[in-house]
């Protein structure tokens, strides 16, 4: 999963827009956006957050230096040092695949970052924030607190790929009323592109994704 065979295999599969969202990192983000040589692929800064409650929360960012002082604020309530040996090498990459270093911090590891502080963190920073995979009882927000408390600001849900859009809203509670999305959620170059979401949208942007969330100005989801 290198950046540069990241967006290789996304233009293989006619992707126009993709996130980096790794683990409270955005380490590689800014090494994949500079990989990308072509008009035909927008590539997105993001992180997928894990809160003190382990429930993980994408936040995604129009502008890559957004992305990293949402890093730093991570980084500053991240726990615990990786054992490569155990959980695996926490690559740091350039836009050419050469590696550049190895984080070592405990990534796989919970913040100590409540939800409420972590989704208005991000939208502080102009981020989109959006509860990962709630149809999955690990990390999701429904399977670990059995409901989305009515004040966090949200932008939308994220359903996994392995159950349709249109299933998951009237099969899980509490979902219902919020935009529902969908991705690959890929981990290897070969899950890339085995579910995605199709916005209208005006242009490749993290505002426009707003829009599009928020049913606003003629942008949409598609489902």
């Amino acid at each position: 999963m290198s950046p540069k065979k990241i967006v290789e295999r996304s233009l293989k599969k006619d992707l126009d827009i993709i996130a980096i969202c790794d683990h409270n990192s955005a380490e590689n983000a800014g090494a994949a956006i500079r990989s990308v040589k072509s008009d035909r692929l927008c590539v997105i800064p993001g992180m997928e957050i894990c809160s003190r409650e382990e429930v993980h929360i994408l936040a995604l960012f129009g502008e890559l230096e957004q992305a990293l002082v949402m890093q730093q604020h991570v980084y500053g309530h991240l726990p615990g040092q990786n054992e490569a040996k155990v959980f695996g090498y926490q690559i740091i990459a350039d836009e050419n695949d050469e590696v550049l270093g190895e984080s070592s911090r405990l990534l796989i590891g919970a913040t100590e970052l409540g939800l409420q502080e972590i989704v208005t963190k991000a939208r502080s920073l102009g981020g989109v924030t959006i509860a990962s995979h709630v149809d999955r009882p690990a990390f999701g927000i429904i399977g670990k607190l059995g409901f989305i408390p009515d004040d966090l600001r949200i932008d939308g849900v994220e359903i996994s790929y392995r159950i349709p859009l249109k299933t998951a809203r009237d099969s899980i509670p509490g979902i219902k009323h919020f935009p529902c999305v969908t991705s690959s959620d890929a981990h290897s170059p070969d899950d890339i592109g085995r579910a995605w979401t199709s916005f209208l949208m005006a242009a490749p942007t993290v505002e426009e994704i707003r829009l599009a969330l928020k049913g606003e100005k003629g942008r949409k989801v598609e489902i």
